[in-house]
């Protein structure tokens, strides 16, 4: 495959709301097919009256810390407070506090607003700021926390309890999108294996996607989708962490906990699955739902792509005609003219490397390869 393609052939989830046209992107230029099916959605506060009334007690009593949480969270807050005419006033009051930065993306916001970040975590994680705040001395100081959109706050609860008077500040909050059916959609295809990979840039998107599964009392099968056929990827630790909460395991993670570094991170996971055999003197490449036949792309139905990586998983091994149907079909009591057809179809799209799917006769069909078989990842 050449760049620009090295996803082509394979089907990729995307569960994001914010910039989700960016992720998508990202992922067409390398070839991928993407299906949208957002799980979170990013709303404003209900009403400002809460988050002005902090901002006031922010101005009034300006705290000994801040911990900036988020780009978005900063940004909005004062952007809410330039609309009540009260930004400068929040500024000067922040302006000697300490301000702890989560991340790269925080940080830059607070310089923007025109404050200084005193401690930034290398780790981008809001417990290592935490750790940081405990570790100064925090009993009886007051620290204000921009807040992310998700209901649990385990900062919050950490440093109440090291004895800090606790601002909450807000901004912003995550729910299920208005409609679900995109992303019910995409647990139906995660379950009947017709995409390859599912991604993740929050927590919450996949505490909700798995919400969603329950609903539809199908929980167990995603769990088994993405242990199994289907690549989990998420953008950092802390949703890798919830993935594993979740009971998923052996999610692709990237080394930067950035979008791009994400798709890239994915390209090279799914890219270690692509089968390449030789087969009758021709080069057959088994990628997602395409097969590439000495060059030559061919795209494959889902019961087509279906039967051949069935095959392709034991090369030479017989698979049988009630297996194929369960697996491909759900239903191994399905009619097995369906088999013969879909069979019949893929050889053709195969050309010249049709002739190597054998049928063992009243058993089923194999993916037969020399002796030995020549086969390479």
């Amino acid at each position: 495959m050449t760049t620009g393609t090295e996803l082509s052939g394979f089907t990729v989830g995307v569960t994001a709301d914010r910039r989700a046209q960016e992720q998508t992107l990202l992922l067409e230029r390398l070839g991928a097919r993407v299906v949208r099916g957002p799980t979170i959605k990013t709303l404003p506060v209900v009403g400002a009256d809460e988050l002005r009334s902090v901002t006031e007690s922010v101005i009034a009593d300006p705290p000994d810390y801040l911990v900036a949480n988020t780009g978005l969270g900063i940004r909005s807050w004062f952007g809410l407070a330039e609309t009540w005419g009260r930004d400068q006033q929040l500024r000067r009051a922040l302006s000697a506090t300490r301000v702890a930065a989560r991340g790269p993306k925080a940080a830059g916001a607070v310089g923007i607003a025109g404050l200084e970040v005193w401690w930034r975590a290398e780790n981008e994680q809001l417990a290592a700021v935490g750790e940081r705040l405990v570790a100064e001395g925090v009993a009886g100081r007051r620290v204000a926390v921009q807040l992310h959109g998700d209901d649990r706050q385990p900062l919050t609860e950490l440093l109440r309890a090291a004895g800090a008077v606790v601002l909450e500040v807000r901004v912003y909050r995550w729910t299920l999108p208005d409609d679900p059916g995109p992303a019910r959609r995409l647990i139906d295809l995660c379950c009947s294996g017709a995409v390859d990979a599912v991604t993740f840039t929050a927590g919450p998107a996949l505490r909700n996607l798995f919400r969603l599964a329950e609903e539809a009392e199908r929980r167990e099968e995603l769990v088994g989708a993405l242990n199994g056929p289907v690549t989990a990827a998420c953008i950092g630790p802390v949703c890798a962490a919830t993935a594993a909460e979740e009971g998923v395991r052996g999610v692709v993670v990237p080394d930067r906990w950035r979008l791009g570094s994400l798709v890239g991170a994915l390209a090279v996971a799914l890219g270690a699955g692509r089968r390449r055999f030789v087969v009758g003197g021709h080069e057959l490449v088994v990628q997602g739902s395409v097969a590439v036949v000495d060059g030559q792309l061919a795209r494959l139905t889902d019961r087509e792509r279906g039967v051949l990586a069935c095959l392709a998983r034991q090369p030479g091994a017989t698979v049988g005609r009630a297996a194929l149907l369960h697996e491909v079909w759900n239903d191994p009591k399905a009619d097995p003219h369906v088999l013969e057809a879909t069979v019949a179809r893929l050889r053709s799209k195969l050309g010249p490397a049709g002739d190597a799917i054998e049928t063992a006769v009243r058993r089923g069909y194999r993916l037969s390869l020399p002796d030995p078989p020549a086969i390479t990842a």
